[in-house]
């Protein structure tokens, strides 16, 4: 198998270390509902893992639960409940849409607020070895100190300074000794969780709940981390810092990131509010067919949704429910798969068999989709 890898910026072999494939995506922030962009997410190291698993690996995939962070207090805040509360709602609606959508279960799912002990002693190990300094009440992470800051995202510093700034870095702190150092614990507002620290009171930053999982979950480094292209920075590129800073080794052997899903020409996201919600389209169509329309498109391609992709994808898992069992199309779709997995090329070789009126049933089942059901047209 060759995957994209990010930080070498090349498709290259993608080798596991053991027969068990250890993987790391990040996960939700469990204020709103699950929309295509996750789905398409989620679904692209889903058919990732059935393709290890068909090679004969067993894979674990940790996914992680944001459930205390600077986007989900503020929404709680704005809805006058507690945030743990607002978290399990839309916790067992995002469990509902994987289900619906027949995901492989995450082989963990941990939560940020069960993590404050391994999270305080983390930071203890990055501040034990010189890369993190208190000031202000909190603790930074002090990138001058890791020359190797920027290699998985190759941007500038100008471009970091500009992301970091759109993406919650607070480059304006007065506190930090430079405007890309990123928070490892903070100061909570009077009206927000806090836990007891070295450092005095506070909730961790959100970069260093991930870290502290894929440490406690799954070990030192770990064979691929996953998530939307835009958790390269400064998420990734902050997490692989302190982690390597922390235990002096790599967090990741391989990192493969989704591009976004877009909508009215802009990235689908709760914080523009242009979204498609997993569950109204169940509501419509077969959740076979919300996969089909995600995986005709390739992960590292950006796509725009459209109402006609929903219809094409239906016509299309009734072609191949129709084609009935069979292995037609499986070598295509096996080579198509390790070849960067190229779901595109994986659907039309399914496509072509099924016209021809061989099963597809097996090939089907690499990309999630079982075509031992009749298409149900709408879903309640």
């Amino acid at each position: 198998m060759r995957l994209y890898d990010t930080a070498r910026e090349a498709i290259v072999p993608f080798e596991p270390v053991h027969h068990i494939v250890t993987m790391y995506t990040c996960g939700i922030t469990p204020y709103d509902s699950t929309h295509l962009g996750h789905a398409a997410t989620y679904l692209t190291y889903d058919v990732l893992q059935r393709r290890l698993r068909d090679l004969g690996h067993d894979t674990r995939c940790v996914r992680n639960i944001t459930d205390v962070d600077d986007s989900i207090l503020p929404k709680a805040r704005e809805l006058g409940v507690h945030y743990l509360d607002l978290a399990a709602a839309e916790l067992a609606r995002f469990d509902a849409d994987m289900e619906r959508l027949e995901m492989i279960p995450a082989f963990s799912e941990p939560r940020a607020t069960s993590a404050i002990p391994d999270i305080r002693g983390f930071i203890g190990m990055v501040l034990d070895r010189g890369y993190a300094y208190q000031a202000g009440g909190a603790v930074y992470f002090e990138v001058a100190n890791f020359p190797k800051f920027g290699a998985i995202s190759h941007y500038s510093r100008e471009q970091m300074l500009e992301l970091a700034a759109e993406r919650g870095g607070n480059v304006d702190d007065p506190h930090k000794r430079d405007p890309l150092d990123f928070v490892l614990w903070q100061p909570s507002l009077p009206d927000e969780p806090a836990w007891d620290s070295l450092w005095g009171p506070g909730r961790p930053g959100w970069h260093i709940e991930c870290s502290a999982l894929c440490l406690r979950e799954l070990g030192t480094t770990i064979d691929l981390h996953g998530g939307g292209s835009d958790l390269i920075f400064p998420h990734h590129e902050c997490e692989a810092a302190q982690s390597e800073a922390a235990t002096g080794e790599p967090l990741v052997r391989h990192w493969m990131h989704q591009a976004m899903v877009r909508m009215d020409g802009e990235k689908m996201s709760k914080s523009l509010g242009n979204l498609v919600f997993v569950s109204d389209l169940a509501m419509l169509w077969d959740p076979r067919a919300i996969r089909l329309a995600c995986v005709s498109h390739h992960y590292r391609d950006s796509w725009e949704w459209q109402g006609e992709l929903m219809p094409e994808a239906a016509e299309r898992l009734s072609a191949w429910v129709a084609a009935g069992e069979g292995s037609g199309a499986l070598d295509q779709v096996r080579a198509a798969l390790d070849e960067d997995l190229d779901t595109p090329a994986a659907v039309a070789a399914i496509d072509a068999a099924a016209a021809t009126g061989v099963g597809v049933s097996e090939a089907a089942a690499l990309l999630g989709v079982r075509t031992d059901r009749p298409v149900a047209h709408p879903v309640a």
